[in-house]
C-alpha cells in the first residue's frame, strides 16, 4: 500500500528539538559502491555523552528523500548525549532495489562499530531509527539479517516511527524489486526471532500507508520470544500522526500532542534501556489510551 509520494519530509518539519541547537553535522563517507559515494552525517553529543550511537533512516517510499530529513531527530538525540548518524543510503530506481538500500543500511552499522574508538561508543549499544520506509530498513536489518558484514550490520535497539515492517503482501513494494526478489523475503514481521533487539513502535491508529496491523503483527510475534516491544498507538491519526485522514501521503497535519507523546516514548524507551540516562523533558502521557498497545 506505499505509493510513491512526498510524505516524509513534513515529518522531519514537524517534530521539536526540545533542548538542542542548530549543529552541523561531520559529513564522512561510509561506504563506496558501485558509484556511489554514500555519507553518514554524524551529529556528536551536545549532552553528556553516553557512550551510545543512534543511526537514522529517513522514510521517502524507498526511492525518494535524503539524510537532512531526519536532522531534527538527529538533533535531539545529540541533545540527550547520544552519537546521532542520519544515514544516506542508495534509492531505487530500474535497477537498485530496496535489498540494495538494506545492505547500505547494514554497512552503516557496521562501519559505526568499526570507527567506534573514533566516536566513543559502545558497539553493543548502536540503535536505529526508522521512518516509514526508513523502518523497513532498521527492522530489515534486525530481522532480515545482513548478506556482507554479518552481526555487525544489526542495530541493538529499534525506534520506528509509522513504520513499513509488514509488507508480504505489500504489491507496490514487490514491484520495485524488479522480480529479484519478493515483498515476503523483505518484510521485517515474517523474520522476527529471538535476536531481534528491543522496539519501541509509534503508530497512528488510522494509518492507510503502513497499516496497524503490520505493527502489531511485529510486536506480538518478538513478545512471544520474550523481547520487549512497546507499540504506542495514537487513536483517530494516520500516517506520521496526522489528523488529515482524508489525504496521509503528502498532505500531513500531524498531532502536536501525539507527536510530542511519541518523542517522550522514545527518549523514555533509550534511557531505560541504558542508552541515556537523561529523561524527556515531557513525560509521556500517562493516562493516554494507547489501544493494542
Amino acid at each position: 500500500m506505499l505509493r510513491r509520494a512526498f510524505f516524509v519530509i513534513t515529518i522531519a518539519l514537524c517534530l521539536p528539538v526540545q533542548g538542542a541547537g542548530l549543529e552541523a553535522p561531520q559529513v564522512m563517507t561510509y561506504r563506496k559502491i558501485e558509484g556511489h559515494e554514500l555519507k553518514a552525517h554524524v551529529f556528536v553529543p551536545t549532552g553528556k555523552p553516553s557512550g551510545a550511537a543512534i543511526l537514522l533512516f529517513h522514510g521517502g517510499g524507498w526511492s525518494m528523500g535524503a539524510p537532512e530529513w531526519t536532522y531534527p531527530a538527529a538533533r535531539r538525540f545529540a541533545a540527550l548525549g547520544l552519537t546521532a548518524v542520519a544515514v544516506e543510503y542508495r534509492l531505487t530506481d530500474e535497477k537498485l532495489t530496496p535489498a540494495d538500500a538494506l545492505d547500505d543500511t547494514c554497512a552503516a552499522f557496521a562501519w559505526i562499530r568499526q570507527n567506534a574508538k573514533k566516536f566513543g561508543i559502545d558497539v553493543h549499544r548502536v540503535a536505529g531509527y526508522g521512518v516509514s520506509a526508513g523502518g523497513q530498513l532498521v527492522a530489515g536489518a534486525a530481522t532480515i539479517g545482513c548478506r556482507e558484514v554479518g552481526v555487525a550490520g544489526r542495530p541493538n535497539a529499534l525506534l520506528l516511527w509509522s513504520a513499513a515492517i509488514d509488507l508480504s503482501r505489500d504489491h507496490w513494494f514487490e514491484r520495485q524489486f524488479h522480480g529479484k526478489a519478493t515483498s515476503l523475503e523483505y518484510s521485517p514481521a515474517q523474520h522476527v526471532g529471538p535476536t531481534t533487539p528491543p522496539t519501541s513502535i509509534v503508530h497512528g491508529e488510522k494509518d492507510t500507508l503502513t497499516p496497524l496491523t503490520g505493527a502489531k503483527t511485529f510486536c506480538q510475534q518478538l513478545r512471544g520470544f520474550g523481547v520487549r516491544c512497546d507499540l504506542h498507538v495514537y487513536p483517530g491519526v494516520g500516517h506520521l500522526l496526522t489528523r488529515n485522514l482524508a489525504d496521509q501521503e503528502d498532505n500531513f497535519d500531524p498531532d502536536p500532542a501525539d507527536t510530542a507523546d511519541g518523542i517522550a516514548q522514545f527518549d523514555t524507551f533509550l534511557a531505560e534501556l541504558g542508552y541515556t540516562s537523561v529523561a524527556s523533558k515531557e513525560p509521556p502521557a500517562s493516562a493516554r489510551p494507547h489501544p493494542g498497545s
